[in-house]
């Protein structure tokens, strides 16, 4: 899984004080699972809740928030543009420690796509869907299927039916 410390660095970047104190930002992830579709491919999707927490906080509430939004844009957009995720996809508490500070607990739901197959030698290639790659119709499925070339991947609209190549990647 590669978006857990994607998002940590996001926010050690707009909170440069994370990088001095890396004890005072938490990252794990809660409720995972995995799903796959039981076709010819191992292809497979990571979805679990990534949990950020930030002990001892003394800064600005919006500076975190803002850093999460735009890397959600980036690295899980259906997070952002999803109407039926956005309300329950970020989520926070937070415990007020003194007039200054807090704990302050971020939960993101993510998936991250794993599109398996086999090369010409016969190895098994794993490549991790980028999703800042995908096109800007976020309506499309994150588990994968081969298509008739065992070599490609594509995803499918659950809007239309229609389909993407995900898989190798096109330019």
């Amino acid at each position: 899984m590669i978006k857990p410390a994607s998002a940590r660095a996001a926010l050690e970047k707009a909170i440069p004080s994370l990088v001095n104190e890396p004890d005072k930002l938490t990252v794990f992830i809660d409720s995972g699972s995995i799903a796959a579709t039981g076709s010819k491919s191992a292809s497979f999707e990571y979805r679990y809740t990534l949990n950020m927490i930030l002990l001892d906080f003394a800064g600005n509430a919006d500076d975190v928030m803002i850093a999460i939004v735009e890397w959600a844009r980036s690295n899980q957009p259906d997070l952002v543009t999803n109407w039926d995720q956005r309300d329950t996809a970020i989520t926070f508490e937070c415990d007020v420690l003194n007039n200054e500070t807090v704990d302050l607990s971020i939960k993101l739901k993510l998936s991250e796509g794993v599109a398996v197959t086999i090369g010409p030698d016969g190895s098994r290639l794993v490549q991790h869907v980028d999703d800042s790659a995908r096109p800007d119709d976020f309506s499309y499925t994150n588990v994968a299927e081969p298509a008739g070339d065992p070599s490609t991947i594509t995803a499918t609209s659950v809007r239309d039916g229609d389909q993407v190549q995900v898989w190798p990647l096109t330019t």
